[in-house]
């Protein structure tokens, strides 16, 4: 039913399961989800795990990509789309927000909110979108000790390392990073802004570990189905943004039908009409028609207020 009941819960670890998906034969598709209900549609056609982006719920509460997006408001996104879904869920942490301990608050705040995995970047504050240029990094050695302490933290969460050196660095630069960071502890690695199949090659065969591919629309890494991916190398891949841009454009299109026609007949199909027969908008008369057919629920007179002994008239027709 819903989340209310315990017995739809399941019983293995956020991080386990996602572990498990991982482990699997063959290439993880992970879509993003904006919001709950976003993540129930794609639980809907069969995704067994989801992409909480950074990006998607800065968009969503209408502030730019630029690394104020507050800790707890990110938990409150992972949170409500963990509860409505129940799928394990890999959560964009950008850089940890903030140093050492930060990042072991980080970890431990997300686990409680439901995260299966966490990603964590290895820009400085303020961070930028991985297709962006003019980015700045800390050293690999600041971040390997975020990622010793992500790990000292966590109980079940699952660690993705990601690098933003291909751009500064190069491709070796950014290998070099990313098996750092598979050594310093994370789980698996991701490189972002790669811009061609052999660059995804390099990563998957020499980070050390698992290797993860964002496929983003409007960035530098050309469009790539999940089986290119995954005959590159690669055992994970994001699709971070796309709800949000197909759902943002969709609402733009209902708002600019609704502005110049005053209504959205046509436009969604909401009246069920009847196979064969072309039907108008519901007009004044029809729609009270409807009412009067349905009155709702019967209440038993006791229950009705005022109906009781001293309790007066009662205020309700």
């Amino acid at each position: 039913m819903t989340w209310l009941e315990a017995a739809d819960w399941p019983t293995e670890l956020p991080g386990d399961r996602f572990a498990g998906l991982v482990d699997r034969p063959g290439i993880l598709r992970i879509p993003g989800a904006h919001n709950a209900m976003a993540g129930l549609l794609a639980k809907k056609q069969g995704f067994e795990c989801l992409y909480v982006s950074g990006a998607a719920v800065t968009a969503s509460l209408g502030i730019p990509d630029v690394g104020i997006l507050s800790l707890e408001e990110l938990c409150f996104f992972t949170r409500s789309i963990y509860r409505a879904t129940r799928l394990p869920l890999l959560v964009d942490a950008d850089t940890g927000y903030g140093e050492v301990m930060n990042v072991m608050r980080t970890v431990r705040e997300l686990e409680a909110a439901g995260a299966a995995a966490m990603q964590m970047e290895d820009q400085v504050l303020p961070k930028k979108c991985g297709h962006l240029n003019g980015k700045q990094l800390v050293t690999t050695q600041e971040m390997c000790e975020k990622i010793a302490a992500a790990r000292k933290a966590r109980t079940h969460l699952r660690i993705v390392a990601r690098t933003d050196a291909v751009a500064n660095e190069g491709l070796d630069g950014g290998i070099a990073r990313a098996r750092a960071y598979i050594e310093a502890g994370a789980d698996i690695a991701f490189a972002d802004g790669v811009t061609e199949a052999a660059g995804f090659r390099r990563f998957a065969a020499e980070c050390g570990g698992p290797f993860m591919a964002n496929m983003t629309e409007f960035g530098k890494t050309p469009y790539f189905t999940a089986q290119e991916f995954e005959e590159m190398g690669c055992k994970l891949v994001i699709w971070p943004v796309s709800s949000m841009r197909v759902a943002a454009k969709a609402m733009e299109r209902c708002y600019a039908e609704l502005a110049e026609k005053d209504t959205l007949f046509g436009h969604l199909d909401c009246h069920s009409p009847t196979p064969g027969v072309t039907r108008g908008p519901p007009t004044s008369a029809s729609i009270g028609e409807r009412v009067t057919r349905y009155r709702g629920p019967r209440i038993s007179a006791s229950l009705r207020p005022g109906r009781r002994k001293g309790y007066g008239r009662n205020p309700l027709p």
